[in-house]
């Protein structure tokens, strides 16, 4: 039920952004190369990094946007279900962390030339559901972390292309225990993020 009357609130604050962005709006999918965090041997006075950040693999992403155009400058929120996976050496083998989450970034851009921008802005997440097959993993400690995005993205009429570089900023870490060792995760997400946008309110040129 919390996590229903949450979902909700994101979807409608959103939804208000979007309506009061009536400059544009529209649809955005995306895949990603990424990383889900570190992994370390906790049961150890150092705290061993195993296999440093782990192997990154593609995920993907599909959501929505709303662009307010104030001159040069613009505000474009963005409403993201996201899902990522990492790859981990763990007991003599490989295993997959998989996280789902909806991201909320909302991003202040400037148009340079032509159809040339750039845009930054915090990325507000929600994470659904971590799992790393093989083992009995808790959830991440915080349902909500913060994150940061920084890009370009360039557009032709209804069509814009995006590359961005998101890293998480909030400390938010997944516990375990297995064969007698506790080990955590510190599931801030580092993408470089590729993603393809349609307008469903600009005219086409």
């Amino acid at each position: 039920m919390k996590k229903r009357i949450v979902l909700f609130s994101i979807a409608f604050l959103v939804s208000i952004m979007l309506m009061n962005a009536q400059s544009n709006y529209g649809i955005k999918a995306g895949l990603s190369y990424n990383s889900n965090g570190e992994l370390k041997d906790a049961s150890t006075q150092i705290g061993n990094v195993i296999d440093n950040k782990g192997s990154g693999k593609s995920g993907f992403n599909i959501g929505f946007y709303g662009k307010l155009d104030l001159g040069p400058i613009f505000i474009r929120p963005e409403l993201i279900y996201t899902k990522t996976t990492s790859e981990y050496e763990l007991n003599s083998g490989t295993e997959d962390y998989k996280v789902s989450k909806f991201d909320v970034p909302v991003l202040v851009g400037m148009k340079l030339i032509g159809p040339l921008n750039i845009f930054i802005g915090p990325a507000f997440q929600y994470y659904l559901s971590n799992d790393l097959k093989g083992v009995n993993i808790s959830d991440v400690k915080n349902d909500f972390s913060i994150g940061m995005n920084i890009g370009a993205s360039i557009e032709f009429g209804r069509i814009g292309i995006d590359v961005r570089y998101e890293r998480g900023l909030s400390e938010n870490e997944a516990n375990w225990t297995d064969a007698g060792k506790t080990f955590t995760l510190d599931s801030r997400p580092e993408q470089l993020i590729f993603n393809l946008s349609y307008s469903l309110s600009k005219n086409r040129n």
